[in-house]
């Protein structure tokens, strides 16, 4: 049987856009908590909530902004964010979100690269000062004519000038746009070359978070706590517009992810489901006094970032309670999600597999050259269509090219194996694949395997150069604490007669953390590099 699946055709798409989905939802919850920023205390019921939208929208067609003009955000998850995202879509503006670890550089391309018009800025965050780094950028930005502080009395200043708008100026606005429009622009990080901006339209997105949640059978009883990046789709999709499709209560643990403030959070405010990347639930779980936490309402959430490790699940299904836990995989390119996990499925396919096609799409996995599909059990090119694949990459009709060939089919570029279930696993990225000595060699695989020596707390296997084999493997190991580093000796060892002898690592190296993107994921490009320097390998 080839590797292909098609996705349910129900619950039907929503066909409207970001804006009127959010107010059906507030007529219908009025007098409902919708959003509850714990750090500050502020809270919002769903009346609340979409007066303060509507005063931003206002503010921003008061400041000139055109439908279709690029508004950006640069700032850590708080309330203003949130406020921004549906302001933006009812404004009918495009929402550029800019990594909050971005720097001049990088600050400066997003900018210019989309055409932004305005941008929405924490002063600070984590030692970073924005307000300098702004002004840093600004004669490198010439199409930058507004900087608006989220912290500061710039914010009061936007939503007053838009007390002066005409009366149902927005109303017009929101009456000409459509489903199909774009309304966010995401940078890739890229590996070479300079980010790309995703653009996705509310049908993208909105339909998304709808499906996403809807598998995990979020209602407006439940109450999720968020602690990863709204900058993300992560954070903005499958949370923030999970919630408002669904009329639950989105709750902000921390500007940034703090695994105390995290379990505080679903603690006190009673939250029935948790999202986060494994290495969240990783750091929740062993922070000493993990035990001491009431847990008691939770019932589920999603992890997503990369395969959960089997004990990761464990953990989270009898210590925090969360047995419809779900597993979801997907690309900021695809909305992001276009395979998941049910609430049926047993803990072998919640660890094992990435999960089934998600409604409304199909996915397939091909030979990388030849771009003919697979048989299941084969490894290919992990490849998906339908309503959720990107408008493309933001004036870069190339690289759209690339990604997006002429039928429709976004190539992720991961390395995938569809099985006889039609359950998926991903064993790598292509770029990531090993070569030693003309043996394919998938990290994830031993990464999986290295993570069953009872001291180590989180493994990655990356490829280095070597001079007879071409390529050979470097794990870099985190130890459960008090646990004794492991050197190369001792984890040939523990491989020895259980892993074929090319895919057992030459080299080791303990580390204290691994370099991560503010989405959570592992640089292995950064740890590819750094290997190589360190081991003398260049």
């Amino acid at each position: 049987m080839e590797s292909y699946a098609a996705g349910e055709s129900a619950p039907a798409l929503l066909d409207e856009t970001i804006g009127a989905s959010f107010e059906a939802t507030a007529a219908r919850h009025a007098d409902r908590e919708a959003l509850v920023e714990v750090a500050t205390g502020r809270r919002w019921t769903w009346a609340e909530l979409d007066r303060d939208v509507d005063a931003l929208a206002r503010g921003l067609l008061a400041a000139g902004l055109a439908q279709g003009d690029r508004v950006g955000i640069w700032a850590p998850n708080c309330a203003e964010w949130t406020i921004a995202q549906y302001a933006t879509a009812k404004a009918g503006v495009v929402l550029v979100n800019v990594n909050p670890a971005y720097r001049t550089h990088e600050l400066a391309y997003a900018v210019n690269q989309s055409g932004m018009r305005v941008l929405l800025s924490a002063s600070s965050f984590k030692g970073s000062d924005y307000t300098a780094m702004v002004d840093a950028v600004r004669r490198e930005c010439p199409g930058l004519e507004r900087v608006v502080y989220v912290d500061g009395p710039d914010w009061a200043e936007l939503v007053a000038q838009g007390e002066r708008l005409p009366a149902g100026a927005l109303e017009e606005r929101k009456a000409g746009l459509s489903p199909d429009d774009a309304i966010n622009i995401q940078y890739t990080s890229g590996t070479t070359g300079n980010p790309k901006g995703a653009t996705l339209s509310h049908r993208n997105i909105l339909n998304n978070g709808y499906l996403v949640t809807e598998t995990i059978g979020l209602t407006h009883e439940d109450r999720l706590c968020i602690p990863v990046p709204f900058y993300h789709c992560f954070g903005m999709v499958m949370a923030n517009l999970g919630c408002t499709t669904h009329g639950a209560t989105m709750v902000i643990p921390a500007p940034g992810f703090d695994p105390a403030a995290t379990l505080r959070a679903v603690q006190d405010e009673r939250c029935t489901v948790l999202y986060g990347v494994p290495t969240m639930f990783i750091a929740m779980q062993n922070l000493p006094d993990f035990a001491t936490y009431d847990l008691e309402a939770l019932r589920g959430g999603i992890m997503a970032g990369s395969i959960c490790p089997v004990e990761v699940m464990k953990r989270c299904i009898e210590d925090m309670g969360m047995s419809q836990v779900s597993i979801a995989y997907g690309m900021t390119e695809t909305s992001p999600v276009s395979c998941q996990t049910r609430a049926e499925d047993d803990l072998e396919r919640r660890t094992a597999t990435i999960g089934r096609v998600h409604p409304h799409l199909e996915i397939k996995v091909v030979d990388p050259v030849t771009g003919a599909t697979v048989e299941r059990g084969e490894t290919g090119e992990f490849c998906t269509r339908g309503y959720s694949v990107m408008l493309g990459y933001w004036n870069d009709e190339a690289k759209t090219a690339e990604a997006v060939d002429a039928d429709g089919w976004m190539h992720t570029g991961d390395l995938a194996v569809m099985r006889e279930d039609g359950y998926c696993t991903i064993v790598g990225r292509i770029k990531d694949m090993v070569i030693r000595g003309g043996e394919n060699i998938y990290p994830r695989e031993i990464e999986e395997f290295l993570y069953t020596h009872p001291d180590v707390e989180d493994v990655q296997v990356v490829g280095v150069p070597d001079a007879k084999y071409g390529e050979e493997l470097c794990a870099w190991v985190r130890m459960r604490p008090g646990r004794a580093p492991l050197d190369a000796d001792a984890v040939r060892a523990f491989c020895d007669g259980r892993l074929a002898r090319f895919k057992i690592p030459r080299y080791v190296m303990t580390v204290e953390e691994f370099p991560m993107t503010v989405t959570g994921k592992v640089r292995k490009v950064q740890m590819r590099e750094e290997s190589t320097s360190r081991l003398g390998l260049g």
